[in-house]
């Protein structure tokens, strides 16, 4: 074990679940080793002994704890997740089953209190958020299909009223639901900005690799390529009056394309998270305050599993520049050409077919372009987790740390613009370090205690913390591939 007594005592205490599988707390006086996350009554210092894992514990002659079971836990078992992850794939297939959050917690038989803390430790969310996530997929699915009343589709998801649902769906969808209805034969729509949202800042971000064969900038329009399952189409998105006019180009649209796009340009455009929460618990706190520099900034989600995963790999431990060479590279090699002149991301097969020796003759290492390969042959296999579906951020983390080519770095990254979770951050990375070193006025950049202690206060909301930090210091955005 590499943390120190002190570091264990402290994480234990906190009953802090992110340390979970980095040491066993053994209790001397009753016999018993847990997790750090166990909530039962807190030991005496003097009675506590860490261990590295259960065998070493069971050899010192203790015994599993029947709340918390470690025992369990390192088996890959977790009674309280399996239980959550039943509730949670009842709720997604019938939501108005549920009026409230005490029916969800009724369901997995405990108090809301307790569904609260098992929401925010595997979904790093809220129940209450969770319940508006899967009504609005239902009423999207409903009002796409277009047979009802846009008043049944509210009642038939489990909404209270027509006006709360016009409202809870203009917020997270940025449209009406009647608009959205109209997706279904669209090669355009609008969708709203909140008020405030950093435009110049985003339209600068999508546009920092000036050369890019995916994504262009120009003045306030940003034009890129996606692919949808297998059809590569490149989308237009012009800023204009606190909206975003977006066009489908490159022929007529099939049925269903619109919505797919508009759900794609959520993520991309940050809109699929509000940021007012974060910045109201930072407000009211004089020492990191001055971290929002930028009010309403969302961090951009990544497009999809092969664009996230392309990024990772390419841009591990080398600078921006160069990263973004790489990835030109890769699109030339194995991308789709648009007839809008843009390039659509290369396809499962396509990364997995290519050659290790080709590779290395176009500034590849040998390691990069062997995992490149790699995980086209996973998402072929269908060994990479779909991110529009929901997974509890343990078992999440698990397998994509089994991708050959996923390090820390890579699966905390993805974790965080992928897939979506608020409350994660990759603790290594260089320029996260910097920028922690750089805001609190540090003599010596902080180590991997230190970046965990520093970026504590900053919980639920980690991600987005760290995101307005990588922004902190201008040279993060030269040096780092983020």
């Amino acid at each position: 074990m590499t943390l120190t007594r002190e570091r264990m005592l402290d994480r234990m205490l906190a009953s802090d679940s992110s340390f979970d599988g980095r040491f066993i707390t053994g209790v001397l006086s009753t016999g018993i080793f847990c997790l750090p996350s166990c909530r039962a009554r807190k030991p005496k210092p003097e009675n506590v002994r860490f261990f590295t894992d259960p065998r070493e514990a069971a050899r010192a002659g203790l015994r599993p704890c029947k709340r918390c079971r470690p025992d369990l836990f390192y088996r890959g078992r977790d009674p309280q997740r399996e239980r959550l992850v039943e509730v949670i794939d009842s709720l997604r297939r019938d939501p108005a089953r549920y009026g409230n959050v005490s029916d969800l917690a009724d369901e997995a038989g405990i108090g809301t209190s307790k569904l609260n803390q098992q929401v925010r430790r595997y979904y790093q969310s809220t129940p209450a958020a969770l319940l508006l996530r899967f009504r609005l997929r239902m009423a999207r699915r409903l009002l796409l299909q277009g047979g009802d009343k846009v008043a049944d589709v509210a009642f038939a998801c489990g909404f209270e009223s027509l006006s709360v649902f016009n409202e809870q769906f203009r917020r997270s969808q940025r449209m009406t639901p009647s608009s959205y209805r109209d997706l279904r034969r669209a090669d355009s729509f609008l969708i709203d900005l909140p008020a405030p949202y950093p435009l110049a800042f985003m339209l600068d971000y999508w546009g920092r690799d000036p050369e890019s064969l995916s994504e262009t900038v120009a003045g306030r329009s940003l034009r890129l390529a996606l692919r949808l399952e297998e059809r590569p189409l490149a989308v237009q998105v012009d800023f204009q009056g606190g909206a975003a006019a977006c066009r489908l180009l490159d022929g007529a649209p099939r049925p269903g394309s619109a919505a797919r796009v508009h759900r794609r340009l959520l993520n991309l455009l940050g809109l699929d998270q509000d940021p007012r929460p974060f910045e109201a618990s930072l407000s009211g706190q004089p020492r990191l305050a001055p971290l929002l520099r930028l009010p309403g900034l969302r961090i951009p989600r990544l497009a999809g599993r092969v664009e996230g995963l392309i990024w990772v790999i390419v841009g591990q431990q080398v600078n921006l520049p160069f990263a973004y060479t790489l990835r030109r590279t890769l699109y030339r090699l194995a991308g789709t050409p648009t007839p809008s002149g843009l390039t659509a991301p290369p396809r499962p097969q396509d990364l997995a077919g290519l050659d290790i020796g080709d590779l290395r003759l176009r500034q590849f290492s040998r390691q990069k372009a062997s995992y490149l390969i790699g995980v086209g042959e996973a998402l072929l296999n269908n060994e990479v987790p779909s991110p529009s579906r929901l997974h509890p951020f343990c078992q999440l983390e698990r397998t994509l740390s089994s991708l050959k080519g996923l390090g820390p770095w890579s699966v905390h990254y993805l974790l965080m613009r992928l897939y979506g979770f608020q409350d994660c951050y990759p603790v290594g990375d260089a320029g996260l370090v910097r920028a922690l070193q750089s805001f609190f006025g540090l003599r010596r950049r902080p180590d991997r205690r230190q970046v965990e202690e520093l970026m504590a206060p900053f919980a639920p909301y980690r991600s987005l913390a760290a995101f307005h930090l990588w922004n902190w210091s201008p040279e993060n955005n030269e040096e780092t591939a983020k």
